[in-house]
This record gives C-alpha cells, structure tokens and sequence, in this order.
C-alpha cells in the first residue's frame, strides 16, 4: 500500500484544514452512525482529495468494499506503559494473518467502550504488524492522552516504530474539555522527532 502511505506524507496543513482530507471517520462497523457505503459516496460527491475510514479494531468495512477508493485504516484500542491510547494505521494490507490477530473478536469489541478499555493488545507488537502489513502506525488525538510529559511518551513510541501523529484534530465532543498538552505543542514534538503529520474530525455521525 505504499501509495497510500506516499500521499499521507505528502499531505499538507493547507490539505487538512481545506475540508477536503479526513482521515478519520467511522462507520457502522464500529460505533459510527453513517453507512460505509454511505461515506464512501459522500466524499465522492464532495470532491475529497483523501479520506480513510478508520473503525475500531475491525478492517470489515473495507474487506465488504474493496474498491470504495477510501485509504485503508483502523484505529486500535491499546495500552503503553500506564496510557490507554488509540493507535491509527493507514495504508495496511487487511488480509494480513499477522495483523488480523489483533483485530476484535466480534461487534462489542468494536463499540463498546468498556470492553475496549481493557485492550490487552501488545502494543510493540502492533506496531510491527501494521509495518508488516505495509501500513504506518499513528498516535490518535495525542492531546487525550494521560502523559505526564507528552514530549518524553512521544520519544519512547518512535523508538518503539511510530511513524506518525494526529496534528489536525478538532478534539470535538469530550475531548474538547479533556485535554492534557496542546496542539501546538503536539506539532512541535512530531517536527522534533520527524514524525508524519496526520488529521481528522473523529466522524461519527451520518454526515461528513
């Protein structure tokens, strides 16, 4: 999938916030209210120049959609150290045996928050599966995670293989209110540590 990975990393600021790129949306394959079908069609008609579907812990959507043109993505339930974060992968090969070990054994894995949290996916192993599987790992929403000091986490995930950071978040819902870094401070740590810079609005709803 190394086109999609090429387009992600060519992918600029300008991009995200044009309106025109998100890549990170969620479907009724997970705990989203729009068809992926649906989605599909809506970033057609909108002239998107990118998008990826990312439901948790389940690749299904596109296994079902082969050729809906969406970036192939998931976003995992995972632990590091004492944080409990999501991990984005774009760019995978779904039908990899190695990566669809850690995919959710059935629906509640993929919508219930509770059964969710207590992930007990390895997260050094992850991150080689979805390199394996031609995909790059992503740190999601990175301004939620419970780090003591964001710069120090980050360093330790790049050198267990992070490739990239969700910089171009608009932290809507809960996360709008529990924040503990900032998103300039983010963009900051991913040019320090030369990590790909990556956004999306988290959609859950029926529309884009």
């Amino acid at each position: 999938m190394d086109n999609y990975k090429d387009l992600i990393k060519q992918l600029t600021k300008e991009d995200f916030e044009s309106g025109k790129v998100n890549l990170h949306i969620h479907t009724t394959y997970s705990d989203g209210k729009a068809e992926f079908k649906d989605i599909v069609k809506q970033a057609k008609n909108g002239n998107y120049k990118a998008f990826a579907i990312t439901d948790h812990n389940t690749v299904q959507g596109h296994i079902d959609n082969p050729e809906s043109g969406a970036i192939t993505g998931i976003e995992f339930d995972v632990w590091y150290k004492y944080i409990f974060l999501h991990l984005l992968a774009y760019g995978i090969d779904v039908h990899n045996e190695n990566l669809a070990k850690f995919y959710a054994k059935d629906k509640r894995g993929t919508e219930a928050d509770i059964i969710r949290f207590f992930s007990k996916r390895n997260i050094e192993e992850l991150i080689d599966a979805i390199h394996a599987a031609g995909g790059i790992a992503v740190l999601a929403h990175p301004c939620c995670c419970w780090a003591l000091s964001m710069d120090d986490f980050v360093r330790d995930m790049v050198n267990i293989g992070l490739d990239g950071i969700e910089v171009y978040y608009p932290y809507p819902r809960w996360r709008k209110y529990i924040k503990f870094s900032n998103p300039s401070q983010i963009e900051s740590i991913a040019d320090k540590y030369g990590l790909i810079k990556t956004g999306g609005t988290d959609c859950h709803e029926e529309k884009l």
